[in-house]
């Protein structure tokens, strides 16, 4: 009590300095602009915060808080952007090249509040504000501070209070005490809209359309979604022979609108007994990663302004800094060790249909340098096998499934019907024909993919030698369990004589689009790489590099799979959404290639076994196999799935090590006995 009552002091005390910046005139006039711009949203935000403090944010007309909401996030929206300080290219233009890039990354940090207020998260808010007056002390000292000063500033911060940021950030995931969203999901009204802007993100049609269509679903079409997605974690379980009651959490990270369905899969994860934690994607650059969003979260206002910012850490990011965050991610989990033993995984509902985003690179927007990516990835190495010690990989699951928002065209409610229906295939019929296409990949050496027409694609994937036809097997039947909806195929390909081209015309990779992607391997890994978004040719590798390569040199070919999702693929082309459709159920849309870690990592000895009762022995390649010795060299914490569409391909051939030629596709259809089936959607 006595440390609750000296943090509101705090903010109090923070809040009526803050409140006098506006009419003070110490700081010089050039910089003074963007000071008493940070400070009125402060203000703006301390508004929402008294509101929800004396219990009268629910007096508000739906109106009010619609128009409070836009508000709070107008200044980052696309037609405020280009004169916002946070956006580094006009804080940079105004305020110079340093203290634009710092200044602006300051202004973003502080926009974080607005969660903060609105899970009324003093402390959080106390924080903030004190960062923001510590620095416009330096200002009202020092016409110019020295740029090491401020930085300063910005650097103890971060590794200060990540006591209390990361802390948080671990314990979010594995405590489901924390329970801000929890408690609006299960207890809101959901028949009104109003509930969605008490989470406090930034809501659009998108998350109002999606939540009134849900309501106008009916009772039993809500619960087979819900079903679908709650089964199929369980069946991950049981399909990798793990142990599910042993745990008692799950992590539930879905985009606001679904809150029907997900109220309906916390009834079902509680039959099976788990609790649910929902964590908020993060707001700091201490938690957050780049510009991805992990957990719950609304509309992104402004792509352009999250990936602005997703260097941010550049400005302060070393070694002890990285030292720091692992030491307190190690103490938080060591102190909760028990909490993060019963976590079985996390459970994601993912959207597609926005608008493609490409991104454009700023110059005046921070970036790691060489040496800071290199700490960058050292740090998720090391942050990955200390979640892996106390989350165990072979003791944990997941599920993933996704479903269309509005902004994907005047057919959305048709196409959101068809996705139900994709998401709910007869997984016995896949399952027989997939079986039919592991047969025919048992028999061989390796596997030939070619590209037709523009398409550059032509790859040689080495497969792994069976010791007992009988009992063995190189390819995993998936049949939508982890992964919703059914169709696929996959290995992990022998990296040894895994060479050629892969490439693709247009793909959309974690929401950012590639033109032309091409990458050269050589004994399975990344020897060359391009794209043609981008004039320069550096541009172009940089952008790979960073978004593909996750800052490493290279990366292996972690999966090879073929998807056999050809109703999926039927419904894309129809509805003109290729573009538009999820890695999730793009990747069942035709051959796909994951670079990066394989599909096991992390529960690599955990045997597995198809329908059929064949153990699935293709776990591992060459780098993955380095955890024996040294399991820092054995992963690179990134899977992406990069997929061929079916016109594109001119064939995928088996051949076996006598040089038997087994075609399973051309021209884009199946054409192996056994596999005709799957080419009926196209017919239709």
């Amino acid at each position: 009590m006595v440390r609750t009552e000296e943090i509101k002091e705090r903010y109090e005390l923070s809040m009526e300095r803050i409140g006098q910046i506006p009419m003070e005139t110490d700081v010089e006039e050039g910089y003074r602009g963007y000071f008493q711009k940070v400070a009125a949203f402060i203000q703006q935000v301390d508004a929402v915060y008294q509101l929800l403090q004396e219990d009268r944010w629910d007096d508000l007309s739906l109106c009010d808080q619609q128009n409070m909401n836009r508000e709070l996030y107008r200044d980052i929206l696309e037609e405020a952007y280009e004169t916002s300080y946070a956006n580094p290219a006009f804080a940079v233009q105004k305020l110079g090249d340093s203290y634009g890039q710092m200044l602006s990354f300051l202004y973003t940090e502080i926009r974080g509040e607005i969660a903060y207020a609105f899970e009324e998260n003093t402390e959080y808010l106390t924080i903030c504000n004190e960062l923001f007056l510590e620095v416009y002390a330096c200002f009202e000292d020092d016409t110019n501070p020295p740029e090491k000063t401020v930085k300063d500033i910005l650097y103890w911060y971060v590794s200060d209070y990540c006591d209390v940021f990361q802390a948080d950030r671990v314990l979010e995931q594995i405590d489901p005490e924390s329970s801000f969203a929890v408690d609006l999901i299960m207890h809101a009204d959901l028949e009104e809209d109003a509930y969605l802007y008490r989470f406090g993100e930034y809501i659009t049609e998108n998350e109002l359309g999606t939540a009134r269509h849900l309501r106008g679903l009916a009772p039993e079409t809500l619960q087979k979604m819900a079903d679908v997605y709650t089964e199929g974690y369980r069946i991950g379980f049981v399909n990798t022979g793990k142990d599910l009651s042993k745990k008692s959490t799950v992590n539930i990270r879905y985009s606001l609108g679904f809150e029907k369905v997900i109220r309906l899969a916390i009834r079902n994860f509680e039959k099976l007994g788990l609790r649910p934690t929902i964590y908020r994607a993060a707001g700091s650059v201490i938690t957050k990663r780049e510009q991805y969003k992990i957990g719950y979260y609304g509309a992104i206002a402004n792509k352009q302004y999250e990936y602005d910012h997703r260097g941010d850490q550049a400005l302060f990011l070393d070694k002890k800094l990285i030292e720091r965050k692992l030491e307190v991610t190690k103490n938080t989990f060591e102190q909760h060790k028990e909490l993060a033993a019963q976590f079985a995984g996390p459970a994601v509902m993912e959207i597609f249909g926005e608008h493609p985003f490409v991104p454009v690179n700023k110059p005046e927007a921070v970036s790691l340098s060489d040496a800071q990516k290199e700490l960058s990835v050292l740090y998720d190495n090391k942050s990955g096998q200390l979640t892996n010690q106390y989350i165990k990989g072979e003791e944990r699951s997941f599920t993933i499934v996704a479903y269309p928002v509005p902004e994907i065209g005047e057919k959305y409610t048709e196409i959101f019907d068809e996705v139900i229906r994709i998401n709910t295939l007869d997984a016995k019929v896949y399952e027989k024909v997939q079986q039919t296409l592991i047969d025919a990949l048992d028999q061989g050496e390796y596997v030939h993919i070619l590209g037709k027409g523009a398409n550059k694609t032509n790859l040689k994937v080495q497969l792994h030698p069976i010791t007992d036809a009988q009992k063995e097997t190189k390819f995993e039947n998936c049949v939508a369990d982890v992964n919703i909806p059914v169709g696929e195929v996959f290995t992990s390909p022998v990296l040894e004589g895994t060479d050629g081209i892969l490439f693709v015309s247009k793909v959309f990779l974690n929401e950012l689009q590639y033109q032309n992607l091409k990458l050269t391997f050589q004994d399975g890994k990344i020897v060359d790489y391009s794209c043609t978004n981008f004039d320069s040719e550096e541009e172009n590798q940089n952008y790979i590099r960073d978004n593909v390569l996750h800052s490493h040199e290279t990366l292996p070919i972690g999966e090879f799979a073929i998807g056999t999702n050809t109703t999926a693929y039927v419904v894309a082309k129809k509805y003109a959404i290729e573009d538009k459709m999820p890695i999730l159920i793009a990747e069942k849309m035709g051959p796909h290639f994951a670079v990066g870690d394989t599909c096991y990592s992390w529960s690599e000895d955990i045997k597995v076994y198809n329908p059929n009762g064949k153990e699935i022995i293709a776990k591992d390649n060459e780098v993955s196999l380095l955890r024996k010795e040294d399991v820092s060299k054995a992963y690179f914490g990134c899977h992406t799935d990069i997929t061929i569409p079916y016109e594109e391909l001119e064939s995928i051939c088996v051949v076996t090590k006598e040089g038997k030629d087994i075609i399973l596709l051309k021209d884009g259809r199946f054409v192996l006995s056994g596999t005709e089936v799957l080419n009926e959607p196209f017919n239709e």
